[in-house]
């Protein structure tokens, strides 16, 4: 909707920030809004990019797509269809409608990951839908600063990273460490925990704040600046991450950034991202994760060396080949051999 110029100055905006953001970029809006209408949404020479999930419930935005079906829509997972118990009451049935409007209406997909495409052909396919020409353009981290050569904690410590929420499994470790703690007492070592709390998660929240056992080795970190988020993980022993369902898995691409083992729940996105590297675990095998915690807690610890090792050959993605992908396949689009 916006020209060349236009564009630029929104640029400039979303870089600055002024004070006035708001009105300017809505000014912009009606601008264009003002001198286009509706036609954008008519005009087969258009598509129509949708980066996010959001919205494509709506039945008025599926009306208006389905009759050119120019949208391009990027699909980050469906793990509200197929993990309903991990996410709000309602949230199934409106991704459903989202994945409707996506196969629907829409001339391809972009997607995070193999797995997710594999996952998207088979709601696909068991809803009677095809799949529109697709491509995977993996996701890439943010580019974190220098962290702080001084350790953010003295005692050796593990972090998890991301939203608290259910499929987060969250609890489980808060399990084990609670179990480390009446064991091992003071040379229990710590857990970081950098991100907000989320949904479906009370047994967790539970944990952070009525367990006395963990107060004193459990730190939540709600929010924390690039440097001390680099900071953490450059220090850290080890990234824990037990989810039971992921589209992607940008946290293990911000480990490795940082030098840091992994240990994940073996889960197809990891394998894709992450290789050979990490040690993979069913999320349920307690007895499995108090294992290699407990032998990761030793920096020299043979298994631990033996995964930085490995860690020295990973390749992460780039926003530059993210783009690269996508702007070829968007080209393959306009010029009719998708």
């Amino acid at each position: 909707m916006l020209d060349k110029a236009a564009s630029t100055l929104l640029f400039d905006l979303v870089l600055t920030t002024p004070s006035n953001f708001n009105w300017r970029v809505k000014l912009l809006i009606a601008q264009a809004y003002l001198r286009w209408g509706h036609a954008w949404w008519t005009d087969p020479n258009y598509l129509y990019l949708n980066t996010s999930h959001s919205g494509l419930e709506q039945s008025k935005l599926r009306s208006k797509l389905a009759a050119t079906k120019n949208g391009v829509f990027f699909v980050h997972d469906l793990i509200p269809i197929t993990h309903p118990e991990y996410c709000r009451p309602g949230e199934s049935t409106r991704h459903q409608a989202r994945m409707q409007t996506v196969l629907e209406c829409g001339c391809a997909v972009i997607v995070n990951s193999s797995a997710t495409r594999n996952e998207l052909q088979s709601f696909a396919s068991k809803h009677g839908f095809t799949l529109p020409p697709t491509t995977i353009a993996w996701l890439a981290s943010a580019d974190l600063p220098i962290p702080n050569s001084q350790r953010p904690l003295s005692e050796p410590y593990f972090v998890m990273l991301g939203t608290i929420e259910a499929r987060k499994n969250h609890a489980l470790i808060l399990q084990l460490w609670r179990q480390l703690v009446e064991r091992l007492g003071t040379n229990a070592p710590k857990l970081v925990i950098i991100g907000q709390r989320g949904w479906e998660c009370e047994n967790a929240l539970d944990l952070l704040e009525r367990c006395d056992v963990l107060r004193s080795h459990v730190l939540e970190i709600r929010r924390c600046s690039d440097t001390e988020l680099a900071s953490y993980l450059k220090h850290g022993q080890a990234l824990l991450f037990p989810s039971f369902a992921e589209g992607f898995g940008m946290p293990i691409v911000e480990a490795f950034s940082q030098n840091l083992p992994v240990l994940c729940s073996d889960l197809p996105a990891f394998r894709e991202i992450a290789g050979d590297i990490p040690e993979y675990l069913n999320p349920l095998d307690g007895l499995g994760w108090m294992t290699l915690i407990e032998q990761y807690s030793v920096s020299t610890h043979p298994a631990r060396l033996a995964q930085l090792a490995r860690l020295a050959n990973f390749q992460p993605p780039t926003w530059a080949i993210h783009f690269a992908v996508v702007d070829e396949f968007l080209g393959r689009l306009n010029m009719g051999e998708e």
